[in-house]
């Protein structure tokens, strides 16, 4: 069809890699599989930026389904480019091997993500927490207890919300399970991005756009 973009979202990992040797045209990544996830990534990395100014030098706890999340992935690579100390917190089931050896991202500089186990312990020294949803539909076995033990040890509540700094912010990149891997009180408050990171997706992906089909090389 001659299209000088395609949009891809897929199911298997690889695939926008694959269909970018088909066509001439530029190819977005918009997530593929349990893989990555690139501009929500961007969108993340810039809300950060903006609500706290800086991304060099901040801890930034990615929490819980880890395993089936292409959007952590993809944060875990660029936030250590850009100089952000990335630990991964959830049961060790949800915890991908290949991430918990902390090996750097081929191309990468700096090390990998850091792993703890502990949501507790990991929250006062956090800049930012970015809590995942638990993808059910992807799971095909047991990975923790029941739902109430998993929101039990890996969900951020109201008391644990004020274990973090002040300044402290929460992200998720949605949808969210309420009640689940965060509770109501939290999504709502002052410290959550989740609205912002909304808008900021539309202003990153524009800008991706731009640079892809303004005509420059």
């Amino acid at each position: 069809m001659g299209a000088d973009a395609v949009v891809i979202r897929h199911p298997a990992s690889g695939a926008p890699h694959r269909l970018a040797t088909w066509v001439e045209g530029s190819v977005l990544n918009a997530g593929d599989g349990t893989h990555e996830h690139p501009t929500q990534a961007l969108l993340d990395a810039y809300t950060m930026r903006s609500r706290l100014g800086r991304l060099a030098g901040l801890s930034v706890a990615i929490v819980g389904d880890v395993l089936h999340s292409r959007v952590a992935r993809s944060n875990a690579h660029l936030l250590a480019t850009l100089g952000a100390k990335v630990t991964l917190v959830g049961p060790p089931t949800l915890i991908p091997t290949d991430l918990r050896a902390a090996a750097p991202h081929e191309g990468v500089r700096g090390t990998g993500p850091e792993v703890s186990y502990d949501l507790d312990a990991v929250l006062p020294d956090a800049d930012v927490v970015m809590m995942l949803r638990v993808q059910r539909e992807r799971m095909a076995a047991s990975y923790f207890p029941s739902a109430r033990e998993y929101a039990r040890r890996y969900g951020l509540d109201g008391p644990r919300m004020r274990r973090l700094p002040d300044h402290a912010i929460v992200m998720h990149p949605g949808p969210m399970n309420r009640g689940m891997e965060i509770a109501p009180e939290v999504a709502d408050s002052a410290r959550s991005t989740i609205v912002e990171q909304v808008a900021n997706g539309v202003s990153v992906r524009m800008a991706v756009l731009y640079l892809l089909l303004g005509g420059k090389a």
